[in-house]
């Protein structure tokens, strides 16, 4: 169970706070269902209500600082998710994105900053879906490791462009 304050990923909603945990005082809802209700941490705009024993949406706390230091030094060494066919690459980042797990991500944004860069040598863009799943893995990524680092997202996309950087270097 998650406390009052803490951060912890919800879903496809990114990093949120738990902003209370208890039964909801709304008309038609069980008040016997226990409840987490959330603030989405990059988007004020809207709470988010859920049952504690939501086992529909992936939910689990936001990695810790060393994880994320371990995490940033793993760049690197990380493997490629690179696949040739259009279509098994879009689903193979599809389900590394449904997971929720930053390795994932960062295979994503990696394999994509290798492929921008070879087309970008050939005078070419990256695709539209390429493009598209390297803003949400960048999104999801950044928000996570800006909350367990406390650090602002722009520090954090300059810390992870340094180091995709000195790929091209080795």
């Amino acid at each position: 169970m998650y406390e009052i304050g803490e951060y912890i990923v919800y879903g496809n909603h990114g990093v949120c706070r738990v902003e209370d945990v208890g039964s909801l005082d709304i008309s038609g809802i069980d008040k016997s269902i226990e409840c987490y209700t959330l603030q989405p941490v990059f988007s004020k705009s809207s709470t988010l209500y859920t049952p504690v024993d939501n086992d529909k949406v992936l939910m689990r706390r936001v990695i810790t600082n060393d994880e994320a230091q371990e995490l940033i030094d793993w760049i690197k060494d990380s493997p490629l998710l690179w696949i040739e066919n259009d279509k098994q690459r879009e689903e193979a980042y599809k389900d590394a994105l449904r997971k929720h797990d930053c390795m994932d991500w960062v295979k994503i944004i990696k394999t994509l900053y290798v492929r921008k860069q070879e087309r970008l040598s050939q005078g070419k863009k990256l695709t539209f879906t390429d493009e598209k799943y390297l803003a949400i893995a960048q999104d999801f990524l950044y928000g996570e490791l800006s909350i367990a680092m406390e650090m602002d997202r722009e520090e954090i996309e300059e810390m992870i462009l340094g180091k995709l950087e000195q790929l091209n270097m080795v």
